[in-house]
């Protein structure tokens, strides 16, 4: 299905063009019917000769109405640009015609209106100065029709011209996350809230779990309608009014944006290719404030131009744009920007959510910018995975707009190329994490200068404790598993219990220190069961004992001798085995000791749960 959307000056015709179309009548408001004019946005939809269903948008004309015609035209398919024959161009007729070439509708019909009012003469004249104001904008050249709305004549012409057009137009692409910009939200007795809008990048089911953005409020479908039709699910690109429960008609005004949970973020910066209007009233200047219109939604902003000091008319640059309040958006949405009164221009969003403010004037910048805007689909991905990586695939499909199966396929072939190295199976695991090359390596020898630092301050220690590895990679716990283990699987590091170490490294005494480490086990051993504690080691010597096994740390400053370790740990346990209970009187009469060393002993089995404290007593575990 695909959604029309009128266009064009007041009073040349459209919303009466629209109802002789479908029997609709779009001016649904009583001070639009009072007036006889459009205020406000209004909605029909008809069959075409075809067969084909669409939806038509008509927006207001008026100069004043201007915010609302561009909450309407934001995500049509084929504009329909209305021009009067007894009046011809008019000021909102290139307005329009502006701001319709800014937002790159993919297809624009002219349809000269009120052919009744005047002769043949006066319509081709007419044309030809549409032609002329065609000129320069990507719809030159595109077909026109007239019509009389009131007789009749040229109305099944339109209608064939509408179809046709539609022929060649390419439906709205399911990239599986689902975004309508909400135009108009109201109640409906007995079933509550309603919003409406057209669904743009996805699917939408009953029953589905969806937020408003950017309030961040939650809710659940509880029904669909198309045209009046209920629908249990909507494809992209069909007018929707979509029944909501749990949340009040005030939490869901025009502006925000319903989609699935969890993926679309408001952003206030966004980096742009920005492209004033030919007709722009003066320049734009760095730091200027505007009025910022997407989709439905409109915010103020102030943009800051990065390559140049000011935009003239008809002029482009690179921009990045801050806004009042957070919008939502993706990757390759149009805006508008505008003055009080006047449009300005507007573009495509390269980035929506830059991590930084960029230096103006830095070539590095704008080269980063035009290989997000004009880049090959690797060249995107591999340019968004130095800028934020490590990414997961949802990351990079929604900074690229492209969809995730795509993104798979894609980082596969950079990874089978060397520019990406892929942690994890793509298509197979939704947490799948991709480094360009270029940042795997830097990470690499992060990683690898840290521990070589560790080993040579502490050269007796095995290795780094793992936990602050992971802590300095800076890196959440799940990725920085996958990178601990990519790296172990490559023989890059060596894993060994709880510590990192690189694999060269070997823990190795000295003459010197040998000869300690002797003096020190012989020392224990001559009193097994009292060691001297009067006669202290380097702690770093004594952890290297330890972990030979050669000694065992009982507490702070406890110390003994494996062997004498092993006979007293045996002794008490073939103790308790035969009487059941042992007191630290008992175990120190046992080994003809003191407290200061037998009570160390006894906490210390329990520790290794090989005895459990009862009361003053131990007994086997």
């Amino acid at each position: 299905m695909y959604v029309i959307g009128t266009a064009g000056h007041v009073d040349h015709g459209k919303s009466t063009l629209v109802k002789a179309l479908t029997n609709i009548d779009p001016d649904r408001l009583p001070e639009e019917k009072e007036r006889e004019m459009t205020l406000d946005l209004g909605f029909a939809w008809m069959e075409l000769p075809s067969g084909r269903e669409i939806s038509i948008v008509d927006v207001p004309g008026h100069e004043r109405f201007i915010k609302n015609m561009l909450a309407g035209v934001g995500a049509i398919d084929l504009a329909m640009l209305i021009v009067a024959a007894d009046e011809s161009v008019m000021p909102q007729t290139r307005e329009h015609l502006a701001i319709l070439d800014i937002l790159q509708i993919p297809k624009c019909l002219v349809v000269i209106t009120k052919t009744d009012l005047v002769d043949e003469e006066m319509v081709e004249l007419v044309m030809a100065e549409v032609e002329d104001a065609l000129e320069g904008t990507s719809f030159k050249g595109c077909p026109m029709v007239g019509v009389s709305a009131y007789t009749g004549d040229g109305l099944p012409e339109l209608q064939e011209h509408i179809d046709s057009i539609l022929d060649d137009t390419q439906p709205r692409r399911d990239l599986g996350r689902p975004r309508l910009p909400v135009d108009r939200s109201f109640s409906i007795t007995g079933f509550g809230t309603v919003v409406t809008g057209t669904l743009i990048d996805g699917v939408l089911a009953v029953g589905q779990e969806v937020e408003l953005t950017p309030s961040g409020r939650r809710a659940r479908i509880r029904g669909l309608q198309t045209h009046k039709n209920k629908v249990d699910h909507s494809e992209p690109g069909v007018r929707l009014a979509v029944n909501l429960s749990g949340i009040s008609r005030g939490d869901a005004e025009r502006g925000e944006t319903l989609t699935i949970a969890g993926w679309l973020r408001p952003t206030r910066r966004l980096d742009a290719r920005l492209k004033m209007v030919a007709g722009a009233p003066h320049p734009l200047r760095h730091n200027t404030g505007v009025t910022f219109h997407l989709f439905t939604s409109e915010t103020n902003a102030r943009i800051r131009l990065l390559d140049t000091d000011r935009l003239d008319p008809g002029a482009e640059g690179w921009v990045q744009i801050l806004l009042s309040e957070p919008l939502p958006m993706v990757k390759g949405d149009y805006f508008v920007v505008r003055s009080a009164e006047d449009t300005l221009g507007g573009g495509q969003v390269v980035d929506a959510s830059p991590r930084r403010r960029h230096r103006r004037f830095n070539p590095d910048v704008v080269e980063q910018l035009m290989m997000l805007d004009q880049g090959t689909g690797e060249d995107i991905l591999l340019s968004l995975a130095e800028q934020y990586g490590p990414c997961d695939l949802t990351t990079l499909s929604q900074r690229s707009n492209l969809p995730e199966d795509e993104v798979a396929q894609r980082s596969a072939q950079l990874a089978n190329d060397g520019h990406m190295v892929v942690l994890g199976e793509l298509g197979a695991e939704a947490d799948a994490v991709v480094f360009s090359a270029q940042s795997w390596n830097i990470l690499k020898s992060k990683i690898f200068v840290a521990l070589q630092t560790y080993h040579n301050q502490f050269p007796l220690r095995r290795g780094v404790p793992v936990q602050e590895v992971r802590s300095r990679l800076g890196l959440s716990q799940p990725v920085s598993q996958r990178v601990l283990a990519r790296l172990t699987g490559e023989d890059y590091l060596v894993e060994e219990g709880p510590y990192l170490r690189l694999p060269d490294h070997q823990v190795t005494l000295s003459d010197e220190m040998e000869a300690q480490a002797s003096a020190y086990l012989k020392a224990l051993e001559g009193e097994p069961y009292s060691p001297p504690s009067d006669r202290p080691v380097d702690a770093e010597l004594l952890a290297v004992l330890v972990e030979r096994g050669q000694v065992v740390k009982v507490n702070e400053s406890v110390v003994f001798a494996s062997s004498a370790y092993r006979e007293m740990s045996e002794k008490i346990v073939d103790h308790l085995k035969s009487q059941g209970t042992i007191t630290v009187g008992e175990a120190r009469t046992m080994f003809n000791t003191s407290r200061k060393y037998i009570l160390p002993l006894l906490e210390h089995l329990d520790q290794q749960q090989i005895t459990r404290r009862v009361g003053d007593e131990r007994v086997l575990r």
